[in-house]
C-alpha cells in the first residue's frame, strides 16, 4: 500500500502555491506509505537552453567538492542545493553531462532531469521528508508525489518514487507488477539502465522507451494495459501535464477531483480536502483501464 497524489493548476495565479498544496497532499497520505517520499514539481524557466539535473548525494561525497570540480569541466554551472539533493542548472546537453557524472561521481544519483522537472526523495516518514525539501515554498505549473511502503525492494532513496528514466518524465505508482523481472531485461537489451530492483523504475523505463519510440502518450499507456501485468494505479509527469491510468481490475484506489482551476488526483479524498472550492469541484473515481490526461 502506498500513496500518490497529483495536482495540476489550471490558474496560473496559483502557481505560487503549488509547492504548498501539494505538502499538504503528501503530508495526508503519510499512513499510506511511512517508509519513504518524494515529488516531482514542474516549472519552466524563462531560457529554453537550460536544463535542470537533479542529484542526489550520499554520505560520502561532498556536495561542495562536487561543484568545484564539475564547474571546472562545465563553467556555466549553477547550483541549487537543498538537504542532500542539488539541482544543477546548465546549458550542457544530457548526453554530454550525465555520463561525466556517472564516470567521475558514483556515489551521486542522478533522480531527474530536464528543461521543467525538478524530483526530491528520500527514505523517512513523508512529513518530514516534505518539510526537509522545503516542498510548501516550491512554485510550479503541476507536480505528483508518492509515499512508500515498501514491498518490491529495499528501504533506499534509490528505491524511493518518482522515478524518473527520460527528459522531463517521470512516474509514481501505487501498485505491483507480477512480470517486472522479464520487462526488466528486455528493456536493458534495448539499452535501458535502471538503478534499482523496484518494479515502478520498470514501468518508468518502459514508458520512457516507448515515447522515445514516438508514441504519444494515450498510445503509450494504452501499450501498459497490454504488456504490463498486475495491479496498479500510475500517475505520468511530463513538461505539459499528467495522465493518470488504472489497471483494468483496479484494485488500487483513486479518486479525481476537478474544477476551473485545478485537477487533482490522489489515493484517497482526503489528501485534498484542503484544496480551495474542492467541495465545488467535480469529484469521481477514474474507470478501470481509461486514461485520463491534463496538459498539452
Amino acid at each position: 500500500m502506498c500513496g500518490i497524489v497529483g495536482l495540476y493548476l489550471k490558474n496560473k495565479k496559483l502557481h505560487s502555491k503549488l509547492g504548498l498544496y501539494l505538502s499538504g497532499m503528501i503530508d495526508s497520505m503519510s499512513s499510506r506509505g511511512p517508509d519513504s517520499a518524494g515529488f516531482a514539481i514542474y516549472n519552466n524557466l524563462k531560457s529554453k537552453n537550460i536544463y535542470k539535473y537533479s542529484l542526489s548525494f550520499n554520505s560520502n561525497t561532498s556536495i561542495k567538492s562536487f561543484e568545484i570540480e564539475s564547474i571546472k569541466h562545465f563553467n556555466d554551472l549553477q547550483f541549487t542545493n537543498i538537504s542532500d539533493h542539488t539541482i544543477v542548472y546548465s546549458s550542457a546537453l544530457p548526453k554530454k553531462f550525465i555520463p561525466y557524472l556517472k564516470s567521475n561521481f558514483k556515489n551521486i544519483s542522478i533522480v531527474g532531469y530536464g528543461k521543467s522537472i525538478e524530483i526530491f526523495k528520500q527514505v523517512g516518514n513523508p512529513k518530514k521528508v516534505v518539510k526537509k525539501f522545503k516542498l510548501d515554498k516550491f512554485s510550479g505549473s503541476h507536480g505528483i508525489g508518492h509515499t512508500r511502503m515498501a514491498t518490491e525492494s529495499a528501504i533506499t532513496t534509490e528505491g524511493s518514487h518518482p522515478y524518473s528514466t527520460g527528459e522531463d518524465e517521470c512516474l509514481v505508482h501505487n501498485g505491483s507488477l507480477s512480470n517486472h523481472n522479464n520487462l526488466r531485461r528486455r528493456l536493458i537489451k534495448k539499452g535501458k539502465e535502471f538503478n534499482s530492483l523496484n518494479d515502478t523504475e520498470v514501468a518508468a523505463g518502459y514508458i520512457s522507451q516507448k515515447i522515445s519510440e514516438k508514441k504519444s502518450i494515450i498510445n503509450t499507456l494504452s501499450n501498459c494495459l497490454q504488456d504490463l501485468d498486475g495491479f496498479y494505479t500510475f500517475i505520468l509527469g511530463t513538461n505539459k501535464g499528467f495522465a493518470v491510468l488504472r489497471d483494468e481490475i483496479a484494485c488500487k484506489p483513486a479518486v479525481i477531483a476537478e474544477n476551473k482551476d485545478y485537477v487533482a488526483v490522489a489515493s484517497e479524498f482526503q489528501a485534498m480536502a484542503h484544496l480551495p472550492n474542492v467541495n465545488k469541484a467535480n469529484i469521481y473515481e477514474p474507470e478501470p483501464g481509461v486514461i485520463y490526461k491534463w496538459g498539452k
